[in-house]
């Protein structure tokens, strides 16, 4: 088993979810980001009123925990490398809030981003992240966590680097920046993610990398471009417990 390592800066940014098996996550403060779109969909569905989310690792775990709720009192939705799990919801943002998950609790699996959530899940504190929260999500780190080193974590795709997460990460470096001023302490990853946010432009950033390419040829360039409504959602959504659910 690899060594595991501590980190010297206060703020990190992994690129992909593995990344986590060689960081000591206890005690450290996460971000989880999977900006096409697992962590965009959790936000807005909360956002919009599903009462939990509930992050599973895989199809099997979904059908078992929706099994364990009252009928009718769920959604069951997610994908599976990119294709709609059969009598799920669609897992896209505005696809699911067409569908409906105003006072339901949302159980949700995805290939990455679920995945990295579930992962995450021995850290101090759990966030879900999206472009749609960014500086709700930084403003609330910042008070609430002051000493504790901050991970911003990129699900990826099955060990793979995914360029919108990393301009997601980006985006949540620029805003700690704002933040914190000369006390910002960042990682040469977070620092990396700092110059592809301030180089690139989205959507057009996005709708041009491998997953965007692939959501546009699926018809689902209206679901990034939502995407990237850049602090539209002022949500902070907290794992606890395996539950996604709103900071009162």
């Amino acid at each position: 088993m690899a060594a595991r390592i501590d980190l010297n800066h206060k703020i990190h940014v992994l690129t992909k979810k593995e990344e986590l098996d060689h960081v000591r996550v206890p005690g450290k403060v996460v971000v989880v980001l999977d900006i096409l779109f697992a962590t965009t969909t959790m936000v807005t569905a909360l956002a919009h009123g599903a009462t939990e989310v509930l992050p599973v690792l895989d199809e099997a775990a979904a059908r078992a925990c929706g099994s364990d709720l009252s009928q009718g009192s769920c959604v069951l939705a997610g994908e599976l490398y990119a294709e709609t799990i059969p009598g799920f919801a669609h897992p896209a943002p505005l696809s699911l809030l067409e569908h409906g998950v105003r006072g339901k609790s949302l159980v949700y699996c995805t290939t990455n981003g679920t995945v990295a959530m579930t992962q995450c899940a021995g850290a101090a504190r759990v966030y879900c992240g999206s472009l749609l929260n960014a500086r709700a999500i930084v403003e609330h780190v910042v008070a609430a966590h002051p000493r504790e080193t901050v991970l911003v974590v990129c699900s990826g795709s099955g060990n793979n680097f995914n360029f919108e997460d990393f301009y997601g990460a980006g985006c949540f470096v620029e805003r700690f920046a704002e933040a914190l001023g000369d006390a910002a302490d960042f990682s040469d990853a977070a620092k990396a993610a700092l110059l592809v946010y301030r180089s690139a432009r989205a959507p057009h950033a996005l709708l041009d990398c491998r997953v965007g390419r692939m959501m546009v040829s699926k018809g689902l360039a209206h679901e990034v471009e939502f995407a990237c409504r850049f602090d539209a959602l002022p949500v902070i959504p907290v794992l606890e417990q395996g539950r996604l659910r709103l900071l009162a």
